[in-house]
């Protein structure tokens, strides 16, 4: 397995690994999330394969098939005269092919993207995960991660 920035040629692939996320997301929460679609379109993706400011990692196999992905986005958080000011990366989506986990290519995604984050000069490495996405909150909390705020909800209807 190889770790390494997407290219174009890996848009096929990335498209049908959001698909399967989306999947998980619209069992969980169908009130939110459409089924059938995905976050981003084809030529989102193009444009964001070349954005330093929004990597895209890919983990491919011996053919360089891709077999899962981790899009992140350096950030800086508001200043406010109570705050410190740092750069962050976000792990907006992280996703191995269904047909392949259990490979350890979620480790092995998440301590390239740990790397990435330090050569980066990144003070910390933050995601969101919903609410009955059990599976990706134990392997988070594998990774080490902690909770850092809480963001709850009332529905109003």
């Amino acid at each position: 397995m190889n770790i390494r920035r997407a290219a174009d040629k890996d848009i096929p692939d990335v498209l049908r690994l959001l698909s399967q996320v989306l999947e998980v997301h619209a069992a969980i929460r169908p009130d939110l999330f459409i089924s059938g679609t995905t976050k981003y379109s084809r030529e989102e993706l193009v444009e964001m394969f070349l954005d330093d400011e929004r990597p895209v990692y890919v983990a491919v196999d011996e053919d360089d098939h891709v077999t899962g992905y981790a899009f992140c986005q350096l950030q800086s958080p508001p200043f406010t005269s109570t705050m410190i000011p740092r750069k962050l990366l976000y792990i907006d989506d992280i996703c191995v092919d269904e047909a392949v986990r259990g490979q350890h290519i979620a480790t092995a995604l998440f301590e390239h993207v740990k790397s990435e984050a330090k050569r980066l000069g990144c003070y910390e490495l933050t995601l969101n995960v919903w609410e009955g996405n059990d599976g990706a909150l134990a392997f988070y909390k594998t990774m080490g991660m902690k909770p850092k705020e809480t963001q709850m909800e009332y529905i109003l209807n």
